[in-house]
C-alpha cells in the first residue's frame, strides 16, 4: 500500500473530537445520564478524549469504558481470547455513546451493539465515529461524525492516535500498482 493523502493532521483530529463532543452535549442536552464506551483499540482512546472534553466543558465526569468486540464479530471469530472489555459501571437506562475510529461496512458497530445489549439495557445507544468512509453492508448510521471520507473499496483508511502510534492523523492508502 502506498500513501495517497493525509486527511487529518493532529490539530484536525483534535478539532473533530471537540466538535463531536459538543454535538453529543447539544443533542443530549448536557452530560446527565451519559456514559462513553470506546471500541478497542483506537475507539477506546477517542472515547477517553471525549469523556475528558465533556469534563472540561460541563464539569461532569462521565463513566468511560472500553469494549472488546472480537467475540461478536461475524468475520473474525477467535476462540476464547481474553476479553479485554472494561466496563465497570451499570449501562442500564443510560445513554451510551459508542465510539469507534472508522465506520466502513457497519459490521463492527453491529458487533458492538450486540456486545452492549448482552451487558445491559441502555436507554439509547448513539454512535460517534471519527471517520465515516461509507460502503455500508448493514443498516447502521452514526449519530456523530468527525469527517465523511468517501473512499473506494480498494483504499485503506488508517487512523493513528498518540496513545498507540505517537501521533494523531488519518491517512488514506491505495494499493500498489501491479
Amino acid at each position: 500500500m502506498k500513501k495517497k493523502a493525509v486527511i487529518l493532521d493532529e490539530s484536525a483530529v483534535n478539532r473533530a473530537v471537540t466538535r463531536i463532543t459538543y454535538e453529543i452535549l447539544e443533542q443530549n442536552r448536557g452530560a446527565e445520564n451519559l456514559c462513553i464506551i470506546g471500541i478497542l483499540s483506537r475507539g477506546a482512546f477517542l472515547a477517553e478524549r471525549i469523556a475528558a472534553k465533556i469534563h472540561d466543558i460541563e464539569g461532569i465526569s462521565v463513566d468511560c469504558g472500553q469494549l472488546d468486540i472480537t467475540p461478536y464479530r461475524d468475520d473474525k471469530r477467535k476462540i476464547s481470547e481474553k476479553d479485554r472489555t472494561r466496563i465497570d459501571f451499570d449501562i442500564n437506562d443510560k445513554v451510551v455513546i459508542l465510539v469507534d475510529d472508522v465506520i466502513y461496512t457497519g459490521r463492527s458497530s453491529r458487533a458492538a451493539i450486540d456486545a452492549l445489549i448482552e451487558r445491559g439495557r441502555p436507554q439509547r445507544i448513539q454512535l460517534a465515529v471519527l471517520i465515516d468512509r461509507g460502503h455500508r453492508e448493514v443498516p447502521i448510521r452514526p449519530d456523530f461524525i468527525g469527517k465523511n471520507l468517501p473512499t473506494s473499496h480498494e483504499e485503506t483508511v488508517r487512523v493513528q492516535v498518540t496513545e498507540v502510534d505517537s501521533c494523531d492523523s488519518v491517512t488514506i492508502y491505495e494499493p500498489d500498482e501491479k
